[in-house]
């Protein structure tokens, strides 16, 4: 795909998220973008928010789990960033999520050639958090160029109150509770997430290493879903456990 095509779709996903209005399918407008294209595409609409105002506090692993590949109709793992205006406190009104175990880094990552102990060394603390999923594509039908040019469909981060050593809690069994309304919605565990959330954490800190991207010291790395996706409605609260780590709650509008 050529520059001005690219600098175009970058710069139409990055005015969708500003005037909260969608656009077709890039999938569907140029059929010959490949992967490589689409996360060239994010990385325009990446540098219209930093030249907004906006900084990166860290990345994000998408589509790590099979109900969620079901879901969306994408069956690979994808990477975004996360940026500082997609950050907000714990029980704000917001959205639509996803729950996962966010890991704070204590020092540098970058790949390739990393393993699950490198990723737990590297590792300061996990924590409970939601995933406000959102797309910028019409009726989300996307493909998976789609959901890579747009940083990886996420939309906002709410990050629960406990920090726990890694080294402490088995990520691979943990389970997962997931309320509505305090309603069971769901349950999960760590497995969800390729086997583990440190699986996971192997798979990003490698596959951006490779592309020269470095895992940097206080950033917050999103490790992968560990349910399905929920709707939500104005009025609906939600609040995920996660055994051994803790617990986060949301509210929605």
């Amino acid at each position: 795909m050529d520059q001005d095509k690219i600098i175009q779709y970058g710069d139409e996903l990055y005015n969708a998220l500003i005037t909260r209005q969608t656009i077709a399918p890039i999938t569907e407008r140029s059929p010959e973008v490949t992967i490589e294209d689409a996360y060239k595409i994010q990385h325009q609409m990446l540098k219209r928010r930093i030249d907004g105002g906006e900084s990166i506090v860290g990345k994000k692993i998408g589509v790590t789990s099979k109900v969620v590949m079901n879901m969306l109709g994408v069956y690979q793992p994808d990477f975004g960033y996360l940026l500082t205006d997609m950050i907000v406190s714990e029980g704000q009104e917001i959205p639509v999520s996803e729950k996962m175990i966010p890991f704070i880094l204590k020092k540098d990552l970058c790949g390739p050639g990393l393993t699950s102990a490198d990723i737990l060394a590297a590792t300061e603390a996990v924590m409970p958090c939601f995933e406000i999923v959102d797309s910028r594509i019409t009726d989300w039908k996307i493909k998976i160029q789609d959901t890579i040019a747009d940083n990886a469909s996420c939309g906002y981060l709410v990050l629960g109150g406990t920090m726990v050593d890694p080294r402490k809690v088995d990520l691979g069994v943990c389970g997962l509770v997931l309320e509505k309304n305090g309603e069971l919605m769901h349950t999960g565990a760590g497995a969800a997430a390729l086997g583990s959330p440190v699986n996971a954490m192997v798979w990003l800190a490698n596959t951006m290493g490779a592309l020269g991207v470095t895992l940097k010291a206080g950033e917050i790395i999103l490790s992968g879903a560990l349910c399905a996706m929920v709707d939500a409605k104005a009025g609906d609260s939600m609040r995920v456990s996660i055994g051994g780590i803790g617990s986060c709650g949301v509210r929605f509008v």
